[in-house]
């Protein structure tokens, strides 16, 4: 393989060859190190304080027995879980947001995580009315039914838009509209369940990592193993839909069915994500375009767009848990209070771009 310098340096492989772009490779492994040192300081802080050094000799099996404790059975899975989660969640908006060619598109704003919020929030409220959730119907019932409830919304989203194509904005107005009328059906839930059930419901909706333990940290797990290859392995596909459908067709991408593994792929995702953590606000729609701006590439690059989510859910996190002294703020309102006015800028720009 040799290196050719032109205008934009390419790699060759005989006849093969693709340009070279040393971001694609420097914004993952920069990401990549803010997630470890995050992982690093929210392991480390707490009602037990324990430094950055003993929380490295603690995650290497060494260091103090408490500290060691403290860190791996109490600490890591949180972190492990809001970094899983985050990363599912912003390959799913990143997905979305190219299907849609929309960067306002992600699963928040679709309904993807509505959808799956109702599934959810029916075992946790009709689960508790029959016995209580937990056990396998809390481990397999919740990302199951938050599974189904995603994919029924994406479809009906996907039907409703597709006319001639698939056009952005039409996506996300059909989006919103089942958003709302999801939500809906998520007040009507919480006014029916039980107070306790409620409470739990509403904790889990506000997005929160409380309670996290490696159990919850399985379902994006096999997730992110499974669906990350097939994503990856859709690149090509995938970048062309930023071109319209002729010209996509053109390059020989098989629209339908690479939209449905897209799709389901950005579906799964979504679910996994939200029955671990519940949905959490924003990840999905920010980090994609925050590492577009990163990679300064046409679509969402979607290993940075992973990492990136990843680095800013579990330093959410950490700013939530440590940063207001004895209060405790769920990962969800912290990245939404991050999140609105890049919406807000979103929506601003995208109007300015529709009237120029």
């Amino acid at each position: 393989m040799t290196t050719t310098s032109l205008r934009r340096r390419a790699l060759r492989a005989g006849p093969v060859s693709a340009p070279w772009r040393p971001r694609t490779l420097l914004v993952p492994l920069v990401a990549l190190g803010v997630l470890f040192l995050g992982v690093l300081v929210g392991c480390g802080r707490g009602d037990i304080a324990i430094p950055i050094g003993q929380v490295a000799q603690a995650l290497l099996g060494g260091g103090d027995e408490t500290a060691r404790s403290v860190v791996l059975e109490l600490r890591l899975p949180r972190s492990a879980t809001g970094a899983l989660a985050g990363a599912a969640l912003a390959l799913a908006g990143a997905v979305v947001q190219g299907l849609a060619r929309n960067p306002l598109a992600s699963p928040d704003i679709l309904g993807i995580t509505a959808g799956s919020g109702v599934g959810a929030v029916t075992v946790i409220v009709f689960g508790g009315a029959y016995g209580g959730v937990g056990g396998s119907l809390s481990s397999v019932g919740v990302p199951a039914a938050a599974a189904g409830g995603g994919l029924l919304a994406a479809v009906a989203v996907y039907l409703l838009a597709v006319r001639r194509g698939l056009s952005g904005y039409r996506v996300l107005l059909v989006g919103v509209g089942v958003n709302a009328v999801l939500t809906s059906v998520l007040s009507w839930l919480l006014l029916k369940a039980d107070i306790v059930d409620a409470g739990r419901a509403l904790l889990w909706l506000n997005g929160s990592l409380n309670g996290a333990s490696w159990e919850t940290a399985q379902p994006p797990l096999w997730a992110l193993v499974v669906l990350m290859p097939v994503a990856l392995a859709l690149a090509f596909p995938f970048g062309a839909l930023v071109f319209d459908d002729d010209t996509a067709r053109g390059l020989g991408v098989r629209m339908t069915a690479t939209r449905a593994a897209l799709l389901f792929t950005a579906v799964l995702l979504t679910a996994a994500a939200t029955a671990a953590a519940g949905p959490i606000a924003f990840v999905a729609l920010a980090c994609p375009q925050l590492a577009i701006r990163l990679v300064r590439s046409g679509a969402p690059p979607l290993l940075a767009s992973a990492l990136v989510g990843a680095a800013v859910t579990v330093w959410a996190d950490v700013l939530g848990r440590t940063a207001f002294g004895s209060i405790e703020l769920p990962v969800g309102i912290l990245t939404a209070v991050l999140g609105a006015p890049y919406l807000l800028y979103l929506l601003v720009r995208s109007g300015r771009a529709r009237t120029s």
